[in-house]
């Protein structure tokens, strides 16, 4: 059941988007509606592939938020609760509109059928969805100046670990966003994952994946500096996806262990002593 106190965005992030519905509350209080309408904007748009049945539909859905971000910054919003929200948060904080475009324009590749073809287009897309939605985060918590040297990182850290863990439930929709280059130099084939498979070369291919969520983490790290205080809300998913890394790292890389896809206990816990200490 819903909680009657929560904006429909809250209340959709909060169902389907737990752990960054909990870091949004470390946000100052004024500032949070503005973080609960772009998480909601963006599952909106990431779940595009999930509920259409061809890709020609897929582009028509991104193109009607194409259009209604264009509305929003002219001022005529669409009547639609996202939409709606957004459209405060734009004119409350001065949201970048490149941001927007980029983030549509690159979830529009997870209509393609083939995965990325390399490293590169894979950080490519990570910093595209992740990384432009992180920005747009710090833009709304006032620390627009830490935008350039924090959000790429910390967005593929968080987008990296996201997939790793989500490789077993795309596999299932035949699915699969792990570089063409990578399965090849390891021998995996996209069918042994659909399959739900544990061919033996994929441990060394997440392991690679989850190698560079680190380093981009750390590097994220390295600007603690740039982020004010009241910004933290905005990179502690980074602080959720090193305890996701920590049990990789455990578990032999293996993306088949439940215990990715639930949410931890100590989550909660972790956040707090992360935002009382000024880090992520």
């Amino acid at each position: 059941m819903a909680d009657e106190s929560l904006s429909y965005c809250a209340s959709e992030v909060r169902l389907n988007d737990p752990e960054r519905f909990l870091t949004c509350l470390f946000a100052p209080a004024e500032r949070r509606e503005a973080l609960f309408a772009l998480y909601a904007f963006n599952q909106e748009i990431a779940k595009t592939r999930a509920v259409v049945s061809e890709p020609l539909l897929g582009e028509i859905r991104l193109t009607w938020w194409r259009e209604a971000i264009a509305e929003i910054y002219e001022a005529r919003p669409r009547q639609h609760a996202v939409v709606q929200a957004l459209a405060e948060a734009v004119a409350a904080h001065d949201l970048t509109r490149a941001h927007f475009d980029r983030l549509i324009e690159t979830r529009s590749r997870d209509l393609e059928p083939e995965a990325p073809a390399d490293l590169p287009a894979l950080l490519d897309y990570a910093d595209g969805t992740a990384g432009t939605l992180t920005a747009l985060c710090l833009e709304a918590l006032g620390a627009d100046s830490a935008v350039e040297s924090v959000a790429r990182p910390a967005g593929i850290a968080v987008a990296l670990t996201g997939l790793i863990r989500a490789i077993p439930f795309h596999a299932r929709e035949h699915w699969v966003n792990l570089p063409a280059s990578l399965l090849d130099a390891h021998g995996v084939t996209l069918q042994e994952i659909f399959d739900l498979q544990r061919p033996p070369g994929l441990p060394k291919i997440v392991e690679a994946l989850a190698d560079l969520a680190r380093q981009n983490l750390a590097e994220a790290r390295a600007h603690r500096s740039a982020v004010p205080r009241p910004a933290l809300a905005a990179l502690l998913p980074l602080t959720l996806a090193e305890g996701h890394l920590r049990l990789l790292a455990k578990n032999g890389h293996d993306v088949f262990d439940a215990r990715l896809a639930e949410k931890s206990p100590l989550a909660a816990w972790r956040l707090s002593w992360m935002a009382w200490r000024g880090r992520y």
